[in-house]
């Protein structure tokens, strides 16, 4: 049973998959961010590198995901899509200032350019995705 609330889609079987797709995807998209971003201004892409500029924005996947399960959305809506790029942008420059790390103007734009994009980017094709196989099952 699938009862649609805005945005959100709340099954009654639940989706462990669809939650832990979600995280790597989320994740995925904040590491593509920084591989990108280290490679075009030529700070290399080491390990080490990718996980200084990564973690803050890990911890505000976290933060986001936390606020998305308390206010018991499904995490894959494009409701909390935009909740997390904001939390994950936010958190992360914070923290990003406390380590001492640079936050000009022009990186919090394209990071809330280019995490929006993508984080809502993947929620989209998959609420698309779930409307055709509904589709499908309905004219069968």
């Amino acid at each position: 049973m699938n009862i649609n609330q805005g945005n959100d889609i709340v099954t009654s079987t639940g989706s462990r998959t669809t939650e832990g797709a979600a995280a790597v995807l989320d994740f995925a998209c904040v590491l593509l961010f920084v591989v990108i971003g280290r490679s075009d201004h030529h700070h290399g892409v080491t390990w080490a590198g990718v996980v200084s500029t990564a973690w803050p924005f890990a911890v505000g996947i976290g933060v986001g995901w936390i606020l998305v399960a308390l206010r018991r959305k499904r995490i894959a809506s494009l409701t909390s899509g935009a909740l997390v790029v904001i939390v994950t942008v936010a958190t992360g420059m914070i923290l990003r200032v406390v380590a001492g790390q640079g936050t000009a103007v022009a990186f919090i734009a394209v990071a809330l350019a280019f995490l929006g994009l993508t984080f809502l980017g993947w929620r989209i094709i998959y609420s698309f995705s779930l409307g055709r196989r509904r589709s499908r099952r309905s004219n069968p």
